[in-house]
């Protein structure tokens, strides 16, 4: 009853879909925490029991063995007798001739009583093979389970802790989003913009003065050259050519005047 108990747990495990089992689980990690478990604790269990059955059948077939050395004893010993009987027989000793004659007869008895025992032990030592190798079958197909088990949990921690790593990941890149103004990101952005825009600002300004000055300076050799031209005319003398033949800047010239001369 205990074998039979053990090979119907055996077999209803062995045939359990893990696929199934964890698609109508709530939890399916701590469901194959609790069935690595179960599993764990079943094989123990089946193996103490398979290895009491395998003990039980070694014991059966020591026995059948023991019957069949001593039938094979007993039919030689049958033999003997016989053989010593037919020598007295022969030698005319009547009486120790029956005497192994007796002993060979009671030789043969025990030779088929063994015989008997063997014969008898046959269907029992046929059936506990047979539950034997389905329990062992049975056991295999179970350890065979536990590690589809095993690696399905680790496969589904594995999972887990990378789709927790991945949501971290993707919260500290949201975090620092440079295209959101208002991360720090953006704002650190925001500031360099404006520091920017004040050199560029700075720079205009004083892009501006120096070409005023450089403007006054052109102003001044201009006039220097007029200036310079008006004393050689006044000494008699010719104008120096120079670069300068633009009117005086700020002077008011009227064009009439160069019609009286």
């Amino acid at each position: 009853m205990v074998k039979q108990s053990i090979f119907g747990r055996i077999a209803q495990l062995a045939k359990a879909n893990i696929n199934t089992l964890l698609d109508n689980a709530e939890d399916p990690q701590k469901m194959l925490d609790q069935m690595v478990r179960d599993y764990t604790n079943n094989i123990a269990e089946a193996e103490s029991a398979v290895a009491q059955t395998i003990g039980n059948l070694r014991m059966l077939e020591d026995d059948y063995n023991e019957d069949i050395k001593n039938a094979q004893d007993w039919g030689n010993k049958a033999l003997a007798a016989s053989r010593k009987a037919d020598e007295f027989r022969a030698a005319g000793d009547v009486t120790d001739a029956e005497k192994f004659d007796n002993l060979a007869k009671v030789a043969l008895q025990r030779q088929m009583a063994a015989e008997s025992e063997a014969k008898g032990a046959e269907p029992s030592i046929a059936s506990q093979r047979e539950v034997v190798d389905k329990l062992k079958v049975g056991l295999d197909q179970m350890k065979n389970k536990l590690n589809q088990l095993t690696s399905k949990r680790n496969e589904l921690v594995a999972r887990s802790k990378t789709a927790a790593a991945q949501s971290q990941v993707h919260d500290a890149i949201k975090s620092i989003d440079i295209m959101d103004p208002t991360s720090e990101v953006g704002r650190f952005e925001e500031k360099i913009r404006r520091e920017e825009a004040k050199v560029r600002g700075q720079e205009e300004l004083a892009a501006s003065s120096l070409d005023a000055q450089f403007n006054q300076l052109e102003d001044l050799g201009e006039q220097t050259e007029i200036e310079a031209r008006l004393a050689a005319l006044k000494a008699g003398g010719k104008p120096a050519l120079g670069a300068g033949s633009q009117e005086t800047s700020g002077s008011t010239v009227d064009e009439a005047d160069f019609d009286k001369l």
